[in-house]
Formats: structure tokens, C-alpha cells, sequence
């Protein structure tokens, strides 16, 4: 068995698919690289095994119809033969020394039989044209160098959440949690780190910078424009995620607060590009995102429209309201380099 399965979906990705192939491999036979791809038109295919024929044992080629994102990553779930299991997006890559790092720290935990449900590291904006990389850490937020469990969570800064690119899960916990993502799907990897949390009863925070999240493509799906473009995907997910887990059920304290915190920047995201792009359809579609959550759970309704965010975002209904909402947009994008 693996001690690491990292699936790679891939679509079209031909052009740049090598540099995220190749940092992995430095991982050695710890790693088991499954490249999913995902209904290519181009190179992809050829590239996918060309490295399965070079590394035999370590790379997997994996073909199969388009069913987006997140049935790549359903695929590589059900294929993993990993102790762990994460995913790296076809233009990210990691850093390899930190890689060997988190590898070396990874069995030591199983030697010592302390292996956490999900261990955590930190992730890196690679923007293009930007020298200076915005790095997001934990520090404030979780001990360092050791398990622990909900209880001794601490302060999430804002901005600072639990990504997919700081996330690797136990195999066996996504498994029996029944992770089963929506397919040809965008922003499905929200669902990926928030749907098993529940589950998660121990965790490993490691304080290396091991993703790199590259930014600068006009195609990605998180610029502006695409993010506006396919707003109803990105409230297709926000209900999933109201649906998917009886949040105010929860009884660990710390879970139940960091999940309400999660959904909240949710709904504002969504909500923000809406207001953003002003039609009276896109006004309606946030009423209705509202609407709906009140409608599942009055509870969490009113916890998330008390917060700041949230009662910004919902309850500014005039031109000034949506005015400042924007304004708002602007400096947050400043501050913590979104988008």
C-alpha cells in the first residue's frame, strides 16, 4: 500500500499537466500519482502515459469521459490504493522539498500509530507577475506538531480557511463518509474540504508551505468574469453544502462555529458576484439563495444573518446598500489578493 495517493485531474491540460507531475515525483515510491484524464482533446492522453510507461508502480494513467472536476476526483478516490489521499489541480504544483517533509512526518505518525484523519500544510498564491507570494498559514489557528482534535482549535483569521489545497485526508475517512462529488460541476473542491469535516476527530497541522496555487489564466474558473459567468454552478454548490450536513446539529462547539464561518463566506461570495452583476434575475437569485437557507434551517439562517458578511450581503437591498457591498468587494481583494 501507498502511504500517498495524489490524483491529478486533467482537462486539455497538455500545456502545463509536466510541472505538476514532475514535483510529485520526487515523492518517490511513498506516492501513488493518479493523472485522471478527464475527456481531453488534446495531448493530455499521450502525456498521461507516456509517464505511466516511465514510472511504472507510481504513475497511473486514468482515462475516461468528461464528467468534470469533481468526477475526476471521484475517479481517483475509488482508484486510490493510499493510506492518504489528495488532490492537485493539473496548473498547481508543490514544493518538493516540503513534500518530503510532509512524507518523512507522515510515517513517523503511522510508525508511531498516531496518524491523523486529515493533515494539514499551507498553501502559496502563485500569481502571475507577482513577485511576492501571499502565503496562508495556520499559526494562530492551530497547534503545530501535533494531534489534536476540534477542541483545540483556535482563531481563524478571515481568509484563512481550510482549502482543498491545504488538505490531505485519510482515504479510508472520505470512503466511509461516502465523499461522492457532484460531476461537471465547478467549485465542487468547497464540498471536497467540507462535507467529511464532521468526521474528522484528529488532525496534523505541519507548518511548511507544500501547495502552490498558481493564478493567472483567463480561463480558470476563479477569475471574475467566469466566476459571474457560472454563478448558478457556484449556487448549485452553496445549496449542496446547506443540504449535505445538519450544521447547527453538530456538538463539538469549535466544528459547529468553523462550519457556520465556512458557509457564511459561502453565501457572501455568491452573493457579492450577483449584486456585482446587478440584473434583476441576479438580485432574484440571491433572494432565493437566502430564501432557501432560511427555509432548511432557520437556525443557521439567523446565525449566519447576524454576522457581519452575512447580514452585509442579505439585508443591504438598496442601490447605496449594493453600493457599499462592491466597495467592499474592492478592498477585500486588495487586502487578501483574491481572484
Amino acid at each position: 500500500m501507498k502511504l500517498i495517493t495524489v490524483v491529478i485531474p486533467c482537462f486539455n491540460s497538455a500545456g502545463y499537466m509536466s510541472h505538476a507531475v514532475e514535483t510529485l515525483l520526487t515523492g518517490g515510491d511513498d506516492i501513488e500519482i493518479l493523472i485522471v484524464d478527464d475527456g481531453s482533446t488534446d495531448d493530455t492522453n499521450l502525456i498521461a502515459t507516456r509517464y505511466e510507461q516511465n514510472y511504472p508502480g507510481i504513475v497511473r494513467a486514468i482515462h475516461q469521459e468528461n464528467s468534470g472536476h469533481g468526477g475526476a476526483v471521484n475517479t481517483g478516490l475509488r482508484n486510490a490504493n493510499g493510506i492518504y489521499f489528495k488532490v492537485v489541480d493539473s496548473d498547481d504544483w508543490v514544493n518538493e522539498k516540503a513534500l518530503t517533509q510532509v512524507l518523512d512526518r507522515l510515517k513517523q505518525l503511522l510508525a508511531d500509530g498516531k496518524s491523523p484523519d486529515l493533515f494539514l500544510t499551507n498553501y502559496v498564491y502563485e500569481k502571475m507577475n507577482e513577485e511576492k507570494k501571499k502565503v496562508i498559514n495556520y499559526k494562530t489557528a492551530l497547534p503545530q506538531e501535533e494531534i489534536f482534535g476540534w477542541n483545540d482549535v483556535m482563531h481563524f483569521k478571515q481568509g484563512h480557511y481550510i482549502l482543498m489545497h491545504s488538505c490531505i485526508y485519510r482515504t479510508k475517512l472520505l470512503r466511509d463518509c461516502e465523499l461522492e462529488l457532484p460531476q461537471k460541476t465547478f467549485y465542487v473542491d468547497n464540498i471536497f474540504v467540507y462535507q467529511p469535516l464532521p468526521t474528522v476527530r484528529t488532525m496534523y497541522y505541519m507548518n511548511v508551505n507544500l501547495y502552490r496555487y498558481f493564478i493567472g489564466r483567463d480561463d480558470q474558473s476563479v477569475t471574475e468574469e467566469n466566476m459571474i459567468k457560472r454563478i448558478d454552478q457556484q449556487l448549485f454548490v452553496n445549496r449542496y453544502m446547506i443540504d449535505c450536513c445538519d450544521v447547527m446539529g453538530l456538538k463539538q462547539k469549535k466544528l459547529r462555529n468553523y462550519m457556520i464561518k465556512y458557509l457564511e463566506i459561502m453565501m457572501t461570495v455568491s452573493s457579492v458576484y450577483l449584486i456585482k452583476e446587478g440584473s434583476e434575475e441576479s438580485i432574484q437569485k440571491k433572494e432565493e439563495l437566502w430564501n432557501y437557507l432560511k427555509t432548511k434551517d432557520r437556525r443557521l439562517y439567523r446565525k449566519i444573518n447576524t454576522k457581519p458578511l452575512g447580514w452585509t450581503v442579505n439585508s443591504l437591498r438598496t442601490k447605496l446598500g449594493h453600493g457599499i457591498v462592491k466597495m467592499g468587494y474592492v478592498i477585500s481583494k486588495k487586502i487578501f489578493k483574491f481572484g
